[in-house]
């Protein structure tokens, strides 16, 4: 194998996305300077030994990690070593949080005090105060999300940093998780000989691979229709305000079509993309899809029945989304409604349904600010592994900061923000 060297600013980041339905990798090539990212190669194969986030057989997850790795190894030329993991399901909680510290003023004479500038130990103070809350004993904190700062009376800060005040409070966003779940997760990836840099939330990663600047300024809601989960991110004034996981997905339709038609999973699944209308109105009644069962009878259905049952279910899935929506607590509308990601988001006519229903201007999230994308991954469901190659540039997470001062542990920055050397087959 050849080595080549990439230069000073030239790194390779890696994203692998573990999905119940599908799992995809990506390699690109980022330059921190400008925050640029080239895809070099992508892959996706359908998923084995996981579901709805919870590995159900180690062996055969490894072996299908092993496998969408190597693919994609052979497409970019480039030998992994390590990857960014993205991680959903039901064990996944959010909450928000707050803490503030009283801000010590600078001595300059005897019973002469004044105010000092607010530096960025202030603001790891106040995150790592807000991030102490009180877990059961299985869990820890996945993401620390700032939102704002207040300094004294002033709200709405986003960087306080160079201001004079006496006391400073930071409210933000946090995101748990079961460690048993990220624990296994990492150790199926680490049985390959690839190290892991970090773990991401399904939605964050979409969030930054399809949502625009005016966008999360303004308000808008990312939902990604997985297939075992919805996952949920409400992003107002550039900051996470609530994220949830709901646990069905697009893999119940395809189960509520194999239970009425008694046919295999994967028949089911064949029908769904093929004939099924999220608005059965828009459908046809006269067109008869022949089918046939293991028992050999067969028999015909309109493509109108097959969309009564998806629309139905859709309808549950987006009231459900409808009242993590109102949990978000914010008082403004979220201006530009929806963005859409995830496999379940090519369902035919799911945007105009979810218009309706909803009641808000609804697009299709596809990847965006990665150059090349647009020619072999500009589908929905590449969205989150996308994201991940973004996440180290972009990303605002405290945790993942402050764990790179541990010397116990590789730092999240610092062990994705370096040149990895490339080796060509």
């Amino acid at each position: 194998m050849r080595i080549i060297s990439n230069g000073n600013d030239q790194q390779i980041t890696v994203g692998l996305d573990i999905g119940s339905s599908t799992i995809s990798c990506a390699i690109a090539q980022t330059k921190p300077s400008s925050k640029s990212v080239k895809l070099l190669g992508v892959s996706t194969t359908n998923s084995t030994g996981i579901k709805r986030g919870i590995i159900t057989n180690r062996n055969e997850l490894i072996d299908t990690l092993d496998k969408v790795l190597s693919d994609t190894e052979l497409m970019a030329g480039i030998k992994v070593s390590s990857v960014i993991l993205s991680i959903t399901g039901e064990h996944i909680h959010s909450m928000n949080t707050q803490a503030a510290i009283a801000l010590n003023r600078i001595n300059t004479a005897p019973g002469n005090r004044r105010e000092r500038a607010i530096n960025d130990q202030d603001i790891f103070q106040v995150l790592d105060l807000a991030q102490a809350v009180s877990l059961p004993s299985d869990r820890d904190i996945l993401h620390t999300l700032p939102q704002e700062y207040l300094v004294d009376t002033l709200d709405e800060i986003k960087d306080p940093i160079g201001m004079f005040g006496r006391r400073l409070e930071g409210r933000v966003h946090l995101i748990t998780a079961a460690r048993t779940a990220m624990s296994n997760l990492v150790r199926c990836v680490e049985e390959l000989g690839i190290s892991v840099d970090g773990l991401v939330f399904q939605p964050l990663a979409s969030g930054l691979a399809t949502l625009e600047d005016d966008e999360m300024e303004l308000g808008v809601t990312l939902v990604e229709i997985g297939s075992s989960t919805t996952n949920i991110a409400v992003y107002y004034d550039n900051a996470v305000r609530h994220t949830s996981v709901i646990p069905i997905g697009a893999a119940s339709i395809t189960n509520d079509i194999a239970v009425m038609l008694q046919l295999s999973l994967n028949q089911a699944e064949m029908i769904k993309i093929k004939y099924a209308s999220a608005i059965s109105s828009m459908s046809s009644d006269m067109l008869n899809i022949d089918i046939s069962s293991n028992n050999k009878i067969n028999r015909s259905i309109s493509e109108n029945e097959i969309s009564k049952y998806v629309e139905a279910r859709m309808q549950e899935i987006f009231n459900l989304i409808i009242r993590e929506i109102s949990r978000a607590d914010i008082k403004d509308p979220l201006t530009y409604g929806i963005v859409m990601t995830g496999g379940g988001a090519e369902l035919t006519n799911l945007l105009t349904l979810a218009e309706n229903t909803l009641g808000v201007s609804v697009r299709k999230g596809i990847p965006i600010r990665i150059k090349g994308a647009q020619d072999v991954a500009n589908q929905s469901h590449y969205a989150t592994v996308m994201g991940l190659l973004l996440w180290p540039l972009y990303a605002n997470d405290h945790v993942r900061v402050q764990r790179s001062d541990n010397q116990g542990l590789k730092g999240f920055i610092n062990k994705i923000r370096h040149t990895i050397e490339e080796y060509m087959f």
